[in-house]
């Protein structure tokens, strides 16, 4: 069965660094686009980035552009989220999503992990 995984979500620092990882089954190695949305509780799901099927291309939400950089290893099937200079705003549950030609909607992608938690302290 298809499947997107994320990993390496945690506790970290205000100001520290954590990189996220989305692993695709091997059914859902096609080199389409890969975005990263999160989501608090009651708030509705953000954009935070995407990046285009050869990773040429990517685009960044406002709020988190020069702090996190997306790219992306299609012979692993992997898509990374660096995240630096991280603020207590970016608490939240981070989701990886697989579509076809990308973009900064939810409605853009078809496909969805389960996510990841990050908390960032005070």
């Amino acid at each position: 069965q298809a499947q997107l995984a994320e990993s390496g979500g945690g506790l970290v620092q205000a100001g520290g660094s954590l990189r996220l990882t989305c692993a695709a089954s091997a059914e859902m190695r096609i080199p389409y686009a890969m975005g990263w949305f999160r989501q608090a509780p009651g708030e509705e799901r953000e954009f935070v980035a995407w990046i285009n099927f050869d990773g040429s291309r990517t685009t960044y939400a406002d709020s988190v552009l020069g702090r996190f950089a997306i790219s992306r290893d299609n012979g692993k099937g992997t898509v990374d989220l660096d995240m630096s200079h991280l603020k207590s705003e970016d608490t939240a549950t981070y989701y990886c999503a697989h579509g076809d030609i990308g973009g900064s909607r939810p409605l853009d992608y078809a496909y969805w992990g389960q996510g990841t938690q990050v908390t960032v302290s005070s």
